[in-house]
């Protein structure tokens, strides 16, 4: 028996299925015909991410470029399917040096550990570009929750905390963020976590996409400062509201010019010039906030791979110019 949602996305496939296909004409072994100029997108996405970033407008817009998207068999041998130019999620790597891989499984597995994720920035250390970038202080605890209080004090961690899973696989649970006001709330946790000095930003975080060599920035509502006083009257642990959605969305708000001044670009070009070869990643976003108080002190609190690019603005645009680039080197 399937759910009233479940029915909802399984229609939804289908349409986004019939849209694809509506792009394409069959040949015998179920691919579509191409022009040598055109391109071969093989994705394999779960459906939700199917859902939120093969949009109708991406898919004509794709179709006018002759970029072509067509999905991967996950029950059929990859050998037996394609050509692909450009694979979205898999690896084809070994068998098909060629094809270009979006982005490889080992880099991608990175980033889901919330300790490995922001070392890169951390050994970065810019601080003569316009801004410094760094990360929060934080702490790993494996096991034991008992022991977290005494760990923190022993790392000399202050209040309040994000408490984060540490393992990052996609699922509701590893994306629940809570924030714990004291310590004698700290045992209550479930490890493994990671926690991380909450760093006040005005209430606005920074979303940055990174698209190959293409950066978009757009801002989010976050958390409000926390003022000492406040501090004192709080205890627990609490739900930490989630930030990425677009409602949440502050790219037109009115708010403080100090609040609201996106990061300089100069900045965000040589993180992102530096992240690139070290995370050997090309689709990915940060999460970034601004030390509230300061004009160019700015930490990256989260990355995610293949994030919501469906949130992004003009996103159609900035991804299918992005496959074609590919294109070149398919004719050399």
């Amino acid at each position: 028996m399937r759910l009233n949602g479940e029915i909802e996305e399984d229609e939804e496939e289908e349409k986004v299925a019939e849209s694809l296909n509506s792009q394409t004409y069959s040949t015998g072994i179920g691919f579509p015909q191409l022009q040598s100029q055109n391109l071969l997108v093989g994705y394999a996405l779960t459906s939700k991410k199917k859902k939120s970033f093969l949009q109708p407008k991406l898919i004509g817009l794709a179709r006018n470029k002759g970029i072509f998207f067509v999905a991967i068999d996950l029950n059929r041998p990859l050998s037996d399917q394609g050509p692909f130019d450009v694979v979205l999620h898999k690896d084809y790597r070994q068998k098909h040096p060629e094809v270009t891989v979006l982005d490889p499984p080992d880099a991608i597995e990175h980033l889901h550990n919330r300790q490995s994720m922001l070392q890169d920035v951390a050994d970065l250390n810019l601080s003569d570009c316009h801004g410094k970038v760094g990360v929060p202080r934080q702490l790993v605890i494996s096991k034991d929750p008992s022991s977290i209080p005494h760990e923190v004090n022993k790392a000399g961690l202050k209040l309040p905390l994000v408490v984060k899973p540490l393992v990052v696989d996609g699922s509701t649970k590893s994306h629940e963020l809570f924030l714990a006001y004291d310590q004698f709330s700290l045992a209550e946790l479930e490890p493994p976590l990671v926690l991380q000095e909450f760093v006040n930003h005005g209430g606005i975080l920074f979303k940055v996409y990174i698209v190959g060599e293409i950066i978009k920035v757009v801002r989010r509502f976050s958390l409000p400062n926390f003022s000492k006083h406040e501090l004192e009257k709080v205890a627990g642990v609490f739900p930490f509201p989630r930030v990425s959605s677009a409602s949440a969305s502050a790219d037109d708000a009115d708010l403080e010019p100090s609040v609201a001044e996106h990061p300089p670009r100069l900045l965000l070009e040589k993180l992102a010039r530096e992240l690139r070869p070290r995370l050997g990643l090309r689709l990915f976003n940060m999460d970034i906030i601004r030390e509230h108080g300061t004009r160019d002190v700015f930490y990256v609190i989260d990355i995610n791979y293949f994030p919501g690019y469906g949130k992004m603005p003009d996103y159609e645009h900035i991804f299918t110019d992005f496959l074609l680039s590919f294109a070149g080197s398919k004719m050399l």
